[in-house]
């Protein structure tokens, strides 16, 4: 097997991390904590001038038509670099609208791919206790919502979203005009800096449009999992780098802490997190890219991408000390950054619980294999 990467993917993937570690060094991510902006403007505008922002939405659409092996690249260089820009959220809601969406809901694509109007999307409720609280029923002009969706990144600055939503028995996408006058918004932003709205929809009409095919949510589930699995691989890797710098310099009984045993197997552990992750994840990127089916493989990369940044955030703040929990040092911003991701994964157990009932219900050997477990004996 060939692991190696194209030319054109090493220089999508240089690009993206000259442009996110020239720009989001140390300093300046302290400056930016006091700006209380929603998103890096500036780095936001960069990001559409270069391209990354459309890497994924489809060519027809006017975006560059590539894979989730490309934007897993870039938003790995973002994780490393905690650059707070809505790279996959955009434009994995407007590939979702340019596959599937019908009537003028499709022109959102293109207009998202030309940086016209900023698009969001929350699967969150998908993993939650509380459920989705989103109901649309059926009424002359298409659909009526009302209900509420708590913390949707961005839903204050973006102009539509993507968000689930019960029709009948089934679970649908919905593509939400934030600016409705039916949809109400409270913002607010969350510990690692993402800011979010809440939003209560009461008594919004919508075409029948905007209620996507069953199928948009199987097709865009597995890729949000891939995009959240990359960012927590780029933050965790670069946890790793700062937490061993930390320890070959950090001298207790007259040598560095990092020359301790139990510092060191650690640390070893965390390397083995990152590595799973990193091969479960290339793994999930490949089959979505060649059309292959992906459910147990997405389950599995958001268990370990959950299981990765808590054990790695753990290790990284236990062996810091007290300066791990002192704010004016960066690696805080590590821990905050895993454990938002953690969350809009759903938390390890749920994704293993989900992993299990998927297991359950399939005669196949794990989920590595597509083969029926006599044909692998």
């Amino acid at each position: 097997m060939d692991f190696e990467l194209s030319e054109d993917q090493r220089a999508i993937e240089q690009m993206a991390d000259s442009l996110f570690s020239d720009h989001c060094h140390d300093d300046y991510l302290r400056q930016w904590d006091s700006t209380g902006d929603a998103l890096m403007v500036p780095l936001w505008a960069l990001c559409q001038e270069t391209g990354l922002h459309a890497l994924a939405i489809p060519d027809s659409a006017g975006g560059s038509g590539l894979g989730m092996t490309e934007l897993m690249l870039v938003l790995q260089a973002q994780g490393r670099s905690l650059a707070q820009v809505p790279l996959w959220r955009h434009q994995l809601a407007a590939a979702t609208l340019a596959n599937f969406a019908l009537g003028d809901a499709a022109g959102l694509a293109a207009e998202a791919a030309r940086g016209e109007r900023l698009l969001s999307l929350a699967l969150d409720s998908l993993g939650t206790a509380h459920g989705i609280a989103l109901l649309a029923t059926p009424c002359v002009e298409g659909w009526q919502v009302d209900g509420q969706v708590a913390a949707l990144p961005l839903g204050g600055q973006a102009h539509a979203a993507l968000v689930p939503v019960r029709v009948d028995d089934q679970i649908r996408l919905l593509l939400l005009e934030l600016d409705a006058p039916a949809v109400r918004r409270s913002c607010g932003v969350l510990t690692h800096g993402e800011a979010i709205a809440d939003l209560q929809v009461e008594g919004l009409r919508v075409s029948a449009d905007r209620v996507l095919p069953a199928a948009a949510l199987s097709w865009l589930e597995p890729r949000a999992i891939a995009a959240l699995a990359a960012l927590q691989l780029g933050v965790s890797a670069e946890h790793i780098r700062r937490t061993v710098a930390y320890v070959g310099e950090r001298e207790q009984f007259g040598r560095p802490i990092g020359s301790f045993q139990a510092v060191q197997m650690s640390m070893a552990d965390s390397h083995i997190a990152l590595e799973t992750l990193r091969s479960t994840l290339w793994q999930l990127c490949y089959r979505l890219d060649t059309g292959l089916p992906a459910p147990s493989e997405a389950l599995a990369t958001a268990y370990l991408a959950c299981e990765a940044g808590h054990r790695i955030g753990h290790v990284a703040q236990h062996v810091h000390g007290g300066i791990g929990v002192d704010l004016t040092y960066p690696i805080h911003r590590y821990l905050y950054w895993s454990r938002a991701l953690g969350i809009a994964l759903g938390g390890a157990a749920a994704c293993l619980e989900r992993l299990g009932d998927w297991l359950s219900d399939n005669d196949k050997l794990g989920w590595k294999y597509d083969l029926e477990e006599h044909q692998a004996l």
